[in-house]
């Protein structure tokens, strides 16, 4: 890509020389805050063909039909895809389930979606709080923390390895590879430092999780990991290949996105004290106030999909195959659909937002992460008070999504659970 290609005029000047109209995802202050840069595109560029032959939508009205009207994939009609996987041996995102259409799609999800249910997740919720509660007691007496080392990243990251019965000592392993392996989701867009990361990453994944099916061989459980070996040794049901990209993809899916949910939801609380203290004395807002979290500034920014056919957005004709991306945050600021979009209400009432997308691909893990950012935030509002942030300066992790890296913070007193 161009050196013009990855500039970016100011917010007060025309689109009309930049090929991303004033929306570049590689600009800096794009990742800082992209909202502003979205609302410009929403208004002048709602549908809008970028330089990389992708189109993007904007408003929540499109957004919406695509995910969940318009004949689409997640890949085009005759199974290939303008985001190849780069991954030597395979065991890439290309072969995870949420990059698949039916009937692989259906076979694949079919083989874990019982774990994922509201039932499942509601026996586990105890234990979740149990593992927040030990998170909370380890910070609370000295009146600071990081929100992700300690709290974000720590609790979805438990929770997913204990359902696969992964090792937990192997975290800081898996970590920093989980946000380096999520670029090659939109590797077209990567940097060649940052696809080599990606590329790197995958590749030391997918030798961990031979490793680790190998012993577990030994002695199936009950977990998640050993119903999926059992279904790649009744070879009808998955090929070694699906086993591992399967578990890479599950990892990084169980935890990754959750830590930005719980990151980027305190912060909204964090920068809105009158909603913080709304949401203390109110607890039984708890739920609702998630669901803002995730309109507001959700972890993900975007969702591909494959139109299935020639499609009129606005008075544009997309064609077949068309890769297209659902701008997920440009529509939650929408407002002929959110009335004063960009104020942060946790008592906000009226249209859905589309964080876990729609249609067969709507995310497995919804009602998971959902209830963990619950258990979560309104556990760390509920015992400390007088929370603060240490700093302005944000610090934005390695991942392709909108996760955090580092959110430090300052309490003045604690309640006890």
């Amino acid at each position: 890509m161009s050196s013009e290609a990855r500039s970016r005029p100011s917010l007060d000047e025309a689109p009309s020389t930049d090929p991303w109209a004033g929306a570049n995802p590689l600009d800096p202050a794009f990742r800082a805050d992209p909202h502003p840069f979205l609302a410009r595109l929403r208004e002048t560029h709602p549908v809008h063909l970028t330089p990389i032959g992708i189109w993007r939508l904007t408003r929540y009205a499109d957004v919406e039909r695509l995910l969940r009207d318009v004949p689409t994939g997640v890949r085009m009609a005759d199974g290939g895809s303008l985001n190849p996987n780069p991954v030597p041996g395979g065991g890439g995102p290309s072969e995870f389930m949420l990059q698949q259409d039916p009937p692989n799609h259906t076979r694949l999800r079919k083989l874990v979606s019982k774990a994922f249910t509201p039932s499942a997740i509601g026996k586990i919720r105890a234990h979740v709080q149990e593992i927040v509660d030990r998170q909370l007691d380890r910070v609370v007496g000295s009146g600071r923390m990081d929100l992700i080392a300690d709290l974000a990243l720590p609790v979805p990251a438990t929770v997913i390895c204990e359902m696969m019965a992964v090792p937990l000592a192997d975290r800081d392993r898996f970590t920093v590879w989980t946000a380096d392996a999520t670029h090659l989701l939109a590797a077209p867009l990567a940097t060649p430092e940052v696809l080599e990361r990606a590329i790197a990453a995958s590749t030391a994944l997918r030798t961990y999780f031979e490793e680790l099916i190998a012993e577990r061989r030994k002695q199936l459980g009950d977990d998640l990991l050993s119903e999926m070996i059992r279904a790649e040794e009744a070879g009808d049901r998955l090929s070694t290949s699906e086993l591992i990209s399967q578990s890479i993809g599950l990892l990084i899916a169980g935890f990754e996105t959750t830590i930005g949910l719980i990151g980027n939801g305190v912060l909204a609380l964090l920068r809105n004290p009158g909603e913080m203290a709304k949401l203390r004395a109110n607890p039984e807002l708890l739920a609702g106030a998630v669901e803002e979290c995730l309109r507001y500034d959700g972890p993900i920014i975007l969702t591909a999909r494959y139109l299935r056919e020639d499609t009129l957005f606005g008075d544009k004709l997309l064609p077949r195959d068309a890769m297209v991306w659902a701008m997920l945050a440009a529509a939650h600021r929408d407002p002929a659909v959110f009335p004063e979009p960009d104020r942060f209400d946790i008592g906000r009432q009226g249209a859905p937002h589309l964080a876990f997308g729609g249609g067969i691909h709507y995310c497995l893990g919804a009602h998971l992460a959902r209830m963990e950012a619950q258990v979560a935030i309104g556990s760390l509002v509920a015992r400390c008070t007088d929370l603060e942030l240490e700093s302005d300066q944000l610090e934005w992790g390695r991942s392709l999504f909108r996760v955090l890296g580092s959110l430090p913070l300052r309490f003045q007193a604690t309640v006890a659970r």
